[in-house]
């Protein structure tokens, strides 16, 4: 079976419900940080499964794997941007969230190793 768009790819799916539970932590932190750190976290977030997508959507496989690249770029700034609110005691708890991180680099990498391989 072959894919038909990226809403189709799990990696693509589990990012999206990566971001809806960055939105939901979002909720946790003061006020002040609204357009600080809460808005880096959420452009993080929002920009792996849009990488994700709009490579899908790029005419060769090597564009796909450089938008693929991004994402993973975006995950680890995402990550590091996790641990400074957990640090700052914004959040008590990101085990979950890192987690789901970690898996979805994961599948990033394992579609990366796939695309490699079907060239």
């Amino acid at each position: 079976m072959t894919m038909k768009t990226h809403k189709d790819l799990n990696v693509y799916q589990n990012s999206i419900d990566l971001v809806t539970d960055i939105y939901y932590l979002r909720k946790s932190f003061p006020g002040e940080e609204q357009y600080g750190l809460t808005s880096q976290i959420r452009r993080s977030a929002v920009s792996v499964p849009s990488n994700i997508s709009e490579g899908a959507a790029r005419k060769n496989k090597t564009e796909f794997i450089q938008f693929l690249y991004i994402a993973l770029g975006s995950l680890s700034e995402l990550e590091t941007q996790l641990i400074i609110s957990k640090n700052l005691g914004y959040v008590k708890k990101t085990d979950d969230l890192i987690e789901k991180i970690t898996d979805i680099r994961k599948m990033i990498f394992g579609l990366v190793k796939s695309i490699k391989s079907k060239s």
